[in-house]
């Protein structure tokens, strides 16, 4: 893992914190940070619920950054409670692709040793509308 990878990492396992909020939400077992091309980095925490109305770490990251007034996303990572990188589920890739711009080269990093991918060859059949 190259040194600004190994930053995000740190970044997200800094806000791991699992807790219960409530007998029907659990939150922070995963966390995401990501880096904007503006060079600043925003954080998430996951939000679980009994029904389907909880947030994924990304979504939550990358709601903050949008609240901060950016909406470019050059590199995202997230990690679960014991350390492992989980690479971004669908949801939050196709919420990363109606982003706009460069999005198709945002990089996701998909382990612990390094390896990375573009966002849009997680998505090979993604359609080609903007």
């Amino acid at each position: 893992m190259d040194e600004k990878w190994e930053m995000l990492y740190e970044e997200a396992m800094n806000v791991i914190n699992p807790y219960g909020v409530s007998s029907k939400m659990w939150v922070g077992s995963v966390a995401s940070a990501l880096l904007t091309k503006k060079g600043n980095i925003y954080k998430g925490i996951c939000i679980d619920t009994d029904g389907s109305l909880g947030m994924c770490a990304e979504r939550n990251a990358i709601g903050t950054m949008l609240t901060n007034g950016e909406s470019e996303i050059a590199r995202i990572v997230s990690v679960y409670k014991d350390g492992k990188v989980i690479p971004s589920c669908g949801a939050c890739r196709e919420f990363m692709m109606h982003l706009g711009g460069d999005v198709e080269n945002i990089l996701v990093l998909l382990d612990e040793e390094g390896r990375t991918s573009r966002l849009i060859d997680l998505l090979p059949e993604y359609p080609k509308y903007k």
